[in-house]
C-alpha cells in the first residue's frame, strides 16, 4: 500500500466509525447511561408552579428542537415513567452539564406529592458524574416517581437546554464512572508520557515545535481535566459555568498550539507570505473570541460561541493549504501529518455543526475533541520522531562533509598522507623527546625524466605506501616534493636502516630500482622553535647522506633537553 494513500483511507474509516457512532446507542456505553428520556418544553411564566406544570401538558412542545427556543427560563417534562424498563430500581437522573445558572428537579409521586432538588452553579458541582453528566439521587424509601420535571433557568441553550436525561440505577451509575474513568485516565496517562518524552527531546535538541507541541498536548490534558468533570470533584466549590469557561479557554489554548505546532513543524517555505498571516490571524482571532467568553458570558453568549466556533471552521480550512504547501516542498513527513489531522479535522468539523446547532447534541461528540486529538498527539510524535531522525541523518552527513573536508584540508592528494601543516599541528607539543627522520627519494628528478611526471607520481604513491608499511604507528607526512618526515617517541624509534631495506625490497613502477637517503635527528618538540631546531639537524644529516653516496641514513647529535 502506498503511503500517500493512507490519509485517504483513515478518513474512510473515520467517517464510518463516526456514523457508526451517530447511529448506534453509544450513549450505553458511556457517560449517558441508564433508560433514555424523551422531553417536552416549555418557556418558563411568571407565577408558574410545579403542580400546574404537571397538569398543562398543552403548554409543552413536543415538536421543535431544544435549540429553536433560544435563551431563557424553560420547564422540561419527561414522558411517564410507567413505561421505563425497572424503572422501581432506577434511583438516578442523570442529564448533561450545560451552561445554565440553575437546574430544578421535580418528582411528581403516585399519591400527587411534587418533590424538588435545586441545584445552583455551585451545587451542580458537588453532584458532577465523569462524563460532565449531572446526578440527582432520588430517595429509594418512598418508591419511584411517576414522571420527571426540571426547571431550568438562565439556560444559554447554545447547545440546548437539557440534554441526554436518563434514568439510572446505582450500579449503571457507578459503571458509568468507573468506565469513563479508565478513559480519561488513559488520556491523561498518554499526555503525561507524550509530554516526559518530548520535553526530554526537547532539552536535548531545542526545536521551538516540540515546544509547542508540549504546550498543546499540555492544554488538551487540563482541557479533559476540565471538560470531564473531574475538575469539579477536586474543587467542589467550583462554579459549573466557571468550569465551562475554562473549558473554552483551554481547548482554544490547544488549538492555537497545534496551529503553531503545524508552523515549525514544517520547513519556512511552507507557512511563509499569507499562509502564515493566515495562521496568525486566526489564533488572534481565537484568543479574542475566547476572551470574550471567559470575559462576559453569559452576556452575548451566543455571538460569542458562534465567533469560537467560527474561528475552528478557520483551522480546519488553513490546514489544507499548509498540506498543499508541504506536499510542493516534497516534505518527507507529510503524510504522518496528514494521518495525524484527520481525525481532529472531521471530528472538529462535526463538532462545528453540533455548536452550530445544525446536528443534535451526542455524548461522543461533545468528547470527540480528547478522543480526536489523542490520536494526534500520538501520531504526531511519530512524526516528531521521525522527522527528528532526518535531521540526525542530515546532521550526521554534515559531520562526515566536515570530517572529509578537515581531512582534504590536512592530506597531501596524492598520496595521502599528512601534508606539512597538519603535521606541524600534530607534532609540536609533544612532551617527550621525540625521533625525527627526513628522507628524500635519490635522483627523483631523473625518475621524471625517464617515466614522465605521471609514473614519477606513481612513485610518490608507492613510496608512501612503504613509509607507512615500515613505521606504521609513526606521524609521517610529505613535507613538499619528494620530502617526507617520520616522527615517532624517541623509546620507540624506528631504525632508518629498516626502513631503507624496506624500501629496496618494495617493487617500483615498471621494475624502477628506487632507494632514498635519511636524516635522523632525537630532541625535544615542545614548541615551534624545537621543532625548527630538529628540522635544521636532520636536514643537515640528509645532505650529508646524499654527499656520502645515497641511499644511506645519517644522525645528527642529538638535542639535549633544556632544563625547566
Amino acid at each position: 500500500m502506498r503511503l500517500a494513500g493512507l490519509p485517504f483511507l483513515l478518513m474512510t474509516a473515520l467517517l464510518t466509525a463516526a456514523a457508526t457512532l451517530w447511529a448506534s446507542p453509544a450513549e450505553a456505553r458511556s457517560a449517558v447511561t441508564g433508560a433514555p428520556l424523551t422531553t417536552c418544553v416549555a418557556p418558563a411564566r411568571d407565577g408558574d408552579r410545579p403542580a400546574g406544570m404537571f397538569a398543562a401538558a398543552a403548554r409543552f412542545d413536543c415538536v421543535h428542537r431544544q435549540a429553536w427556543f433560544g435563551p431563557g427560563d424553560y420547564w422540561i417534562i419527561s414522558q411517564p415513567l410507567s413505561g421505563v424498563p425497572g424503572v422501581g430500581s432506577r434511583s438516578r437522573v442523570r442529564i448533561g452539564s450545560l451552561w445554565q445558572d440553575a437546574v430544578t428537579l421535580y418528582a411528581l409521586y403516585p399519591n400527587g406529592k411534587i418533590r424538588g432538588w435545586r441545584f445552583d452553579g455551585r451545587q451542580v458541582s458537588h453532584h458532577l458524574q465523569l462524563g460532565a453528566m449531572i446526578e440527582w439521587p432520588l430517595p429509594a424509601a418512598i418508591g419511584p416517581p411517576v414522571r420527571l420535571m426540571w426547571h431550568v433557568q438562565g439556560s444559554a441553550n447554545l447547545r440546548g437546554i437539557l440534554v441526554a436525561p436518563t434514568v439510572a440505577t446505582p450500579q449503571e451509575s457507578n459503571a458509568a464512572n468507573l468506565a469513563m474513568t479508565a478513559i480519561y485516565a488513559g488520556f491523561g496517562g498518554l499526555c503525561l508520557a507524550l509530554l516526559v518524552y518530548n520535553l526530554a527531546m526537547w532539552g536535548a535538541l531545542r526545536h521551538p515545535f516540540q515546544l509547542a507541541y508540549c504546550a498543546m498536548v499540555a492544554a488538551l490534558t487540563l482541557y479533559a481535566l476540565s471538560s470531564s468533570g473531574a475538575l469539579a470533584w477536586l474543587n467542589p466549590n467550583m462554579l459549573n459555568n466557571d468550569r465551562l469557561r475554562l473549558n473554552y479557554v483551554l481547548l482554544s489554548t490547544a488549538a492555537a498550539t497545534a496551529l503553531i505546532f503545524a508552523r515549525y513543524f514544517f520547513v519556512p517555505a511552507v507557512t511563509a507570505g499569507w499562509v502564515g498571516k493566515a495562521v496568525n490571524a486566526i489564533i488572534a482571532a481565537s484568543v479574542i473570541a475566547t476572551a470574550f467568553v471567559a470575559l462576559f458570558a453569559p452576556w452575548h453568549i451566543r455571538i460569542f460561541d458562534t465567533a469560537f466556533s467560527l474561528t475552528f471552521a478557520a483551522i480546519i480550512v488553513v490546514v489544507f493549504p499548509i498540506i498543499r504547501r508541504a506536499r510542493a516542498e516534497r516534505s518527507p513527513y507529510l503524510w504522518l501529518f496528514a494521518v495525524a489531522w484527520a481525525a481532529p479535522i472531521l471530528f472538529a468539523a462535526l463538532r462545528l455543526l453540533g455548536n452550530l446547532a445544525l446536528i443534535p447534541w451526542s455524548f461522543w461528540l461533545d468528547n470527540s475533541t480528547i478522543l480526536s486529538m489523542a490520536f494526534e498527539a500520538i501520531i504526531s510524535t511519530l512524526a516528531i520522531a521521525y522527522r527528528i531522525r532526518l535531521l540526525s541523518l542530515e546532521r550526521d552527513e554534515a559531520i562526515e562533509r566536515e570530517i572529509i573536508a578537515a581531512r582534504l584540508a590536512d592530506t597531501d592528494p596524492l598520496t595521502g598522507l599528512l601534508n606539512r601543516r597538519a603535521f606541524l599541528r600534530q607534532a609540536i607539543g609533544r612532551a617527550t623527546n621525540q625521533s625525527l627522520m627526513l628522507t628524500d627519494i635519490d635522483y627523483f628528478k631523473r625518475i621524471n625524466e625517464t617515466l614522465g611526471h605521471d609514473g614519477g607520481d606513481e612513485v610518490l604513491r608507492v613510496f608512501a605506501r612503504v613509509l607507512r608499511q615500515a613505521a606504521p604507528s609513526a606521524l609521517i607526512a610529505r613535507m613538499g616534493g619528494e620530502e617526507f618526515a617520520i616522527l615517532c617517541p624517541a623509546d620507540r624509534a624506528i631504525a632508518p636502516d629498516a626502513v631503507l631495506a624496506k624500501m629496496r625490497s618494495a617493487r617500483m613502477p615498471f621494475d624502477l630500482t628506487v632507494t632514498a637517503s635519511i636524516g635522523a635527528c632525537t630532541g625535544p618538540l615542545v614548541t615551534e622553535a624545537d621543532w625548527k631546531a630538529m628540522y635544521r639537524r636532520a636536514d643537515r644529516a640528509l645532505f650529508d647522506a646524499k654527499q656520502g653516496g645515497r641511499d644511506r641514513a645519517r644522525f645528527a647529535p642529538p638535542i639535549a633537553v633544556r632544563a625547566a
